[in-house]
């Protein structure tokens, strides 16, 4: 019995030491640092990039938020990459204006695999462009995205993340549980880093590379299901930080379907624990060869997500174990059980109302998805679980069918929306 009492003590010292670590950097977004000086002060050529499978309702509007920039349209081109697509996915894009190419490959379906075809084309071609943006079909983009994107580009970020906003937050509790857990981790993860120094992360869409930067790879050369954090990781394992903009807006439309959402955080964690196995090692190396907080925090990332739950696990169990032995009361155990319940389910609605007080998002049209952001986060937890004695790696396409346009979008057609649910 004393050995599970120092085990167990032994894990709590590790989780309440990362989750202070944690609390500590998020407070870092709070602090509003002076804009980076400009190296270069000139217009770049840019590519659009769409991976696109059987997108055929939604591709349309994102060319035509494309075409809509504020931004010189000679400057820039917009492809989709027509991927395995058995619908009029690359009709209704070259009609909008798009450079369309389409590819056919059943061994290899994910996007990782459509963005290196595509760019492995370019790079032969020595594409004249200075950097290139990812988008998923569904998006729509801000007028402003591509001037924003320039300017972080002249400050000499080669590797940038955009803000990924939600087209439908009030849709039901699922599409609610996502904008929550976006905008959360928007301001305390992403913005804190890049405030502090450290290095956000990609997140799936919206973000630019500079074209140099992967031309030594001839792209990404991603091999798990979350091609955007592997690519983030192998950045940081070489000690290079990526760049955050708040003023790079793009709208994501999210499921509104459990079974589909369950799919999609399934393929997440799965490729989660891929990255795990392919770079803990290179990542702590890193950390110990380089000694910077970047590399530390990057390392501290990949850890926080599986073995911290796996870490909470074996807590849980071992205060079970102590029960059964008589080595704890009942109100013990109701104790040591609540202080885990309590901020594991509540403590996520709090700092998501903070997350959109300093925002200055409307709280009241997603007080449902507040009350119900418990339900969506504790399904994540169960998906870990499963995860961890099976894993799907077969990729599954999420339908997009919200018909939104580029005059339809931004912060205020959301608050006006929200306003007319309430």
């Amino acid at each position: 019995m004393d050995y599970l009492y120092i085990l167990r003590e032994a894990l709590l010292w590790i989780i309440t030491i990362f989750w202070l670590y944690q609390i500590m950097v998020s407070l870092c977004s709070l602090v509003k640092i002076k804009e980076k000086p400009l190296k270069v002060n000139k217009n770049h050529k840019f590519m659009a990039i769409v991976p696109a499978h059987n997108e055929e309702a939604v591709v349309g509007n994102l060319i035509e938020s494309l075409k809509n920039q504020n931004y010189d349209k000679d400057l820039y081109d917009i492809y989709v990459i027509a991927d395995n697509c058995t619908d009029n996915t690359a009709k209704i894009a070259e009609e909008a204006g798009a450079i369309v190419y389409e590819r056919f490959d059943e061994t290899k379906k994910t996007k990782g695999y459509a963005l290196d075809w595509f760019l492995q084309q370019k790079i032969d071609e020595n594409a004249d462009y200075d950097a290139f943006f990812v988008f998923d079909a569904d998006n729509i983009v801000d007028p402003n995205f591509i001037k924003a994107m320039n300017k972080k580009l002249c400050q000499g970020e080669d590797v940038v993340q955009g803000y990924r906003d939600i087209k439908n937050p009030t849709d039901n509790w699922i599409s609610a549980g996502y904008a929550l857990f976006y905008w959360t981790m928007h301001r305390f993860y992403h913005l804190a880093r890049y405030n502090l120094g450290l290095s956000p992360l990609l997140n799936g869409t919206g973000f630019m590379v500079r074209f140099d930067v992967i031309k030594p790879e001839k792209g990404l050369k991603t091999v798990t299901l979350t091609e955007d954090i592997e690519f983030s990781l192998k950045r940081i394992i070489k000690g290079k930080k990526l760049g955050w903009s708040t003023e790079a807006i793009c709208y994501d439309e999210q499921p509104t379907g459990f079974a589909q959402s369950w799919s999609q955080r399934s393929r997440w964690t799965v490729g989660h624990m891929q990255c795990i196995k392919e770079y803990t090692k290179q990542l702590a190396q890193a950390a110990k060869e380089n000694k910077t907080m970047m590399n530390f925090d990057g390392f501290l990332y990949i850890i926080g997500s599986i073995p911290m739950f796996v870490i909470t696990l074996i807590i849980l169990a071992t205060n079970f174990l102590m029960y059964a032995g008589n080595g704890m009361t009942n109100e013990e155990l109701v104790f040591n059980i609540v202080k885990f319940l309590v901020p594991t389910f509540l403590l996520p609605i709090g700092t998501a109302v903070i997350a959109m007080l300093l925002d200055r998002r409307p709280i009241k049209p997603m007080i449902k998805g507040l009350i119900c952001y418990p339900l969506f986060m504790g399904s994540w937890l169960l998906i870990n679980f499963k995860c961890l004695f099976k894993r799907e790696t077969s990729w599954e396409k999420i339908d997009h069918v919200r018909n939104i346009k580029i005059g339809n979008s931004g912060r205020s057609a959301e608050a006006a929306e929200m306003a007319e649910k309430v």
